[in-house]
C-alpha cells in the first residue's frame, strides 16, 4: 500500500466513526491473514491524517472470538500506523470506577481460549517481551487530551480479558476482584499482543457501562443497560479524540520498531516457507 498513515484508531461498541474527519478514502484491504473486519476509513482531523477501523464491523456483527485481530493489526501495519488508541467498553470491578467512567489501563490478564492471539506459528517461533501491554507515551498523551476536557481518567488499572460473548457469573466476578483486576472487556486480547509483535506502540482507553455482576446491590448487566451507557460513552470518546488526535503520530513513541526480529527463535533453515511468506506482509525487511 502506498499509505503512509501513522495513528491507528479502533473503535469499540458504540463507536463506529468520529464526527468532523474529512474522509478521503475507504479500503478493505486483503492481508495474509484475510481481510479486517470491516473497510478501513482514511481520514483527515484537525490536519492529522488517521485511520478509522470499527473493531466488530460497522453495525457491530463479530463478537470478540470471532474478530480478525490478525488481519486488523496487519492491514493498520501496512498503512504505515505506528501508534494504536484502542476504544473498549468494561465492565468495572470497583466501587470507585461506576459507569460512564474512564479508565486507562496499564497492565492486563488474560482470560480467553480460543484465539489467534500470534503471527508466529506455523513453523516460524517468536517470542516478544509483554511484560508491560501498553504504550506509557500514549497513556501520558491521552491523560493530557483528558484534563484539557476535564474527563476523569482512571490510571494504572488492571483490564481483565474474557472469552465471552455472555458475561461473567457471579463467581468469575468475585475471583477476578480477588486477583486485583479494576475492569472486564473481551477485546484487548489479542489485539495488544498482535500489535506488539507488529511493533505497533498501543494503548486501550476503558469506558465503563456497569458494575458486572458482582455488586448484588445494583441491577444486574444487560445488553439494555450497557448500549444506554455505552451511547453517553461514544459521545464522551469523541471530544477526547477531537483533543487527542493533535498529540498523536508525532514520532513520540518508536519504541518497539525494529524490536521483533530479535525475538526469532526458529533457526532460518527450519522456517516454514510459506509462513515466512505471509510474515513479509508484516516484515519486508526481516526475511
Amino acid at each position: 500500500m502506498a499509505e503512509t498513515v501513522k495513528i491507528g484508531i479502533i473503535g469499540g461498541t458504540g463507536l463506529y466513526s468520529l464526527d468532523g474527519m474529512e474522509i478521503v478514502k475507504e479500503v478493505y484491504p486483503d492481508t495474509p491473514w484475510g481481510k479486517p473486519s470491516d473497510s478501513i476509513t482514511i481520514g483527515k482531523y484537525k490536519g492529522k491524517e488517521i485511520a478509522f477501523l470499527p473493531r466488530h464491523g460497522k453495525g457491530h456483527f463479530l463478537n470478540p472470538s470471532e474478530l480478525p485481530t490478525q488481519a486488523n493489526i496487519c492491514a493498520l501495519k501496512n498503512l504505515g500506523v505506528e501508534e494504536i488508541v484502542a476504544f473498549s467498553s468494561v465492565g468495572s470491578l470497583r466501587e470507585e470506577i461506576p459507569p460512564k467512567d474512564f479508565v486507562l489501563p496499564s497492565q492486563v490478564i488474560d482470560r480467553t481460549k480460543s484465539r489467534a492471539a500470534t503471527f508466529f506459528e506455523n513453523g516460524v517461533v517468536a517470542h516478544a517481551p509483554f511484560a508491560d501491554p501498553f504504550s506509557s507515551s500514549l497513556a501520558e498523551r491521552i491523560g493530557k487530551a483528558a484534563d484539557s476536557i476535564g474527563l476523569k481518567m482512571h490510571k494504572n488499572k488492571t483490564l481483565i480479558c474474557m472469552e465471552g460473548p455472555l458475561f461473567s457469573t457471579r463467581a468469575e466476578s468475585h475471583m477476578y476482584r480477588s486477583w486485583g483486576a479494576d475492569i472486564i472487556n473481551m477485546t484487548v486480547l489479542p489485539e495488544a499482543k498482535l500489535a506488539r509483535e507488529a511493533e505497533i506502540a498501543y494503548q486501550m482507553v476503558c469506558m465503563s457501562t456497569d458494575y458486572d455482576c458482582w455488586k448484588e446491590d445494583e441491577e444486574h448487566v444487560t445488553v439494555e443497560m450497557v448500549i444506554q451507557n455505552l451511547t453517553q460513552n461514544a459521545e464522551t470518546a469523541k471530544k477526547l479524540l477531537s483533543e487527542l488526535i493533535p498529540l498523536l503520530g508525532n514520532g513520540d513513541d518508536l519504541s518497539l520498531k525494529g524490536s521483533t526480529k530479535f525475538s526469532f527463535i526458529t533457526a532460518p533453515e527450519k522456517r516454514n516457507p510459506e509462513q515466512i511468506k505471509k510474515l513479509k506482509g508484516l516484515f519486508p525487511d526481516y526475511f
